[in-house]
């Protein structure tokens, strides 16, 4: 039975709320939660690792420009993106800036809230720390795939941004993960200490920042 965490009441996130830049929308979406309302009940998890991907980023998907398949990414702000990454996971990222200008934030971990038993039958686990620790694994937790590409996660609707009142812990940034352009770039921020984040739970300093300081 999917039952609903009482110590989280969920409203949805308006857009109006919503920071009018990547990275600073990266940062606030930390401690924000992901809700997806199923047949079989609400699933929903806390946002506690997010990378953001701004205009004209060499490691982003729209730095060559617009294709049919990154058309979402130029929507207004807190509309989803969807990916299929090395033909084996969907991603879900959060649109972040202006329409007409393409950016985006990867979600990298959730913390599970509600619908946990229904995430573990998806991912075919019993295990908690993993469930959705990582972009791959929360999109197959969430049962999130092509289908969501576009959908705006601000309006009324089964996928949707919500906030709680439920504090965030102190927020760390680091180089971001799994990438070769722009490696040294802080954009990867996380909750510290949540054991649901899914890399490094320190601060990550661009190998030209850790020679400088070993130097002193």
């Amino acid at each position: 039975m999917n039952k609903r965490n009482p110590a989280f009441s969920v409203r949805r996130l308006r857009r109006s709320e919503l920071p009018v830049d990547t990275v600073a929308l990266a940062r606030f979406l930390i401690g924000k939660v992901i809700v997806h309302d199923l047949p079989a009940g609400r699933l929903s998890g806390r946002i506690v690792e997010a990378e953001a991907y701004p205009p004209g980023d060499p490691a982003g998907h729209h730095f060559r420009g617009p294709t049919p398949r990154i058309r979402s990414m130029y929507l207004a702000p807190g509309h989803a993106y969807i990916f299929f990454n090395y033909g084996a996971h969907f991603m879900l990222n959060v649109v972040s800036e202006p329409a007409g200008t393409a950016a985006a934030i990867l979600i990298r971990a959730l913390e599970p809230l509600d619908g946990i038993d229904v995430m573990q039958q998806n991912r075919k686990t019993s295990g908690l720390h993993d469930l959705t620790r990582g972009p791959g694994r929360l999109a197959a937790a969430f049962q999130i795939d092509r289908r969501h590409d576009g959908l705006d996660l601000c309006a009324p609707g089964a996928l949707w941004l919500g906030v709680t009142k439920h504090p965030v812990g102190p927020i760390g940034k680091s180089v971001r993960i799994g990438i070769t352009r722009a490696a040294d770039q802080l954009l990867r921020f996380y909750e510290r200490s949540n054991p649901f984040v899914s890399g490094p739970k320190r601060l990550l300093l661009p190998a030209s920042s850790q020679t400088k300081t070993a130097s002193k």
